[in-house]
This record gives C-alpha cells, sequence and structure tokens, in this order.
C-alpha cells in the first residue's frame, strides 16, 4: 500500500486479481461491468506506481501513466459507472457528480497536457506534484465525482464502498497531507474487495436445468 515498490507490486497483484474475478462476475450484467472493472484498473494503477518507486520518482512515463489514470481518468470512470449500474430511481441525482466528473477530468487533462507531473519519494510514500490552480476547487470536484457519486448511488453496496473510500481520503489529508492522492488511491484498491462481494451478490440466477419434458414436447 505505497510503503515501498515491493508493497506496490504485491497489493497491485492482488487486487487486479479481484478486478479479474469482478469482471468475471458481472459479465451477465453489462451495466455493471465499468464498476466491476475499477478494482482492476485500481491494481494495474498500484503496479504503476511500483515503477515510480523503482525509478526514484521523476518526471518519467510511469509517473505519467500514474497521473493519468489518478487523476482524469478515475474522476470520470467512477461516476459513469455508477450511473450505469445505480437503480433507475437513482440515476437523475447521479447526473450531478457526473457532470462535476466531467468537467473535473477536463480541467486535470488540460493541466497533465501543458505540465509536467513530477514524483518524489518521501520516505515510506510518494508525493506528486502538478501545480495545479485553485487546487482546492479541483479536490472538492473530483471528490464530488468519486465519493459523492458512490454516496449517492441508491445501492447499499456502493453506498459502503463509498463510506469506506471517504473514510481513506479523510484518512490520507490527516496523515499523508503532501502525498494524499497516492495514498487514497492505496485506500481505494484495497477497498475494491468490497466491490467484489457486491458484484457477486447482483449475478442473475443461473437458468435451471430443464427436469422432464415440457409441455407439448415430442415423446
Amino acid at each position: 500500500m505505497c510503503w515501498s515498490a515491493t508493497a506496490d507490486l504485491v497489493a497491485g497483484a492482488g487486487i487486479a486479481a479481484v478486478g479479474a474475478a469482478s469482471v468475471t462476475l458481472a459479465a451477465r450484467r453489462p451495466r455493471d461491468l465499468p464498476l466491476a472493472a475499477l478494482p482492476l484498473l485500481l491494481g494495474v494503477h498500484q503496479i504503476i506506481e511500483a515503477a515510480v518507486w523503482r525509478n526514484d520518482g521523476g518526471t518519467g512515463p510511469a509517473t505519467v501513466a500514474w497521473a493519468v489514470i489518478a487523476l482524469p481518468l478515475l474522476a470520470l470512470w467512477v461516476p459513469a459507472a455508477v450511473l450505469c449500474a445505480a437503480p433507475p430511481s437513482a440515476r437523475r441525482r447521479l447526473l450531478l457528480p457526473l457532470a462535476a466528473g466531467a468537467v473535473t477530468a477536463a480541467a486535470l487533462a488540460y493541466a497533465l497536457a501543458t505540465r509536467t507531473v513530477t514524483a518524489e519519494i518521501r520516505g515510506h510514500t510518494v508525493g506528486y506534484s502538478l501545480g495545479l490552480p485553485q487546487v482546492e476547487l479541483i479536490v472538492l470536484g473530483y471528490l464530488l465525482a468519486t465519493v459523492g457519486s458512490l454516496l449517492l448511488s441508491g445501492d447499499r453496496g456502493l453506498v459502503l464502498f463509498g463510506v469506506l473510500v471517504a473514510a481513506g481520503a479523510a484518512v490520507s489529508v490527516v496523515l499523508w497531507r503532501q502525498e494524499y492522492i497516492s495514498t487514497w488511491c492505496a485506500f481505494a484498491a484495497v477497498c475494491s474487495i468490497v466491490l467484489l462481494l457486491w458484484v457477486s451478490r447482483r449475478r442473475p440466477p443461473a437458468p435451471r436445468a430443464s427436469s422432464g419434458r415440457g409441455r407439448g414436447a415430442p415423446r
């Protein structure tokens, strides 16, 4: 959980395996697939951070790839995936976090295209710097898109996931303020096990095998 390259690699491989299982379980519910794939994305994300550790931070391709996933991609992926999986009664209110995610993702993508993102190894954590303007507003939009969409989903399992991720965000701010985004993503990855349980409970029942001849079947 971002304490070293080895920890990121092991955690990433484990979470990616959870994601692969989630996608397999959700294959018969296409609307759940984007959300079921989130642990897979987060697992790959942790593995990429292992490469950032190996490179001793810096501005290389691993740092850029990590930032692209952590910043614009997750800001848009999470609310869109929640909207797909949410019950119909919740979809109208989920348009707000989706809009916040779209605006935030656009701002972050522009920043990544015009600025240089750097990673710095700080003891047992990694700090990322992009020099964002109006960072408080961007963080607010980011959290509304990601945590807010889960809390507004109307699904008990997703709300629980949202509460755990929100708690991780709060702990990251209090304990690792300068390394907030790195540690928060690690918390979210570990919490992805909740999504595996959520997916497993939403699978449609397997079709029952036919027992006996149906009415009108040839004799």
